[in-house]
């Protein structure tokens, strides 16, 4: 199967800040655009900030290997050399993580590279790795 882009539309609170923080940040391609929303090449998949001057975050959370996940969250899983990239470029940026750049599920079935932070609306996203792309879905171990 060929994977396909993928599309989210979400609301952001001021366009401006989210062009700084998807083109700026995270080296995002800028597409069309409108007064209204801006269209953003997230690593091949197409997300569409909306503008909501009244947008809040959502502030639920649900335990996963010992953090506070935020839910709702969107990402991409990279390879474990973009993700280092990211990491380090995020960090650089000054952008708070409200879960730092880690290795969860260690030693078992989904071990992947984490981390979380926030966009200037609020939107939790999330970029994982895997060292061994076969445990995305894996729901047992995976024999080489």
């Amino acid at each position: 199967m060929t994977l396909r882009p993928f599309h989210l539309a979400f609301p952001v609170h001021d366009l401006a800040a989210a062009r700084a923080f998807y083109a700026g940040v995270l080296g995002c391609d800028e597409g069309r655009s409108s007064a209204e929303w801006i269209d953003f090449d997230l690593m091949g998949h197409q997300i569409v900030a909306h503008l909501d001057p009244a947008a809040k975050p959502v502030a639920v959370e649900n335990a996963v290997d010992g953090h506070h996940v935020p839910v709702p969250h969107f990402g991409v899983v990279l390879t474990m050399t973009d993700w280092h990239a990211l990491a380090d470029r995020v960090a650089a940026a000054g952008v708070t993580f409200d879960i730092e750049p880690h290795v969860r599920f260690k030693g078992q079935v989904g071990e992947q590279a984490t981390m979380f932070f926030r966009d200037l609306s609020g939107n939790a996203l999330e970029f994982k790795a895997f060292a061994d792309d076969a445990m995305l879905f894996a729901t047992e171990e995976v024999s080489a």
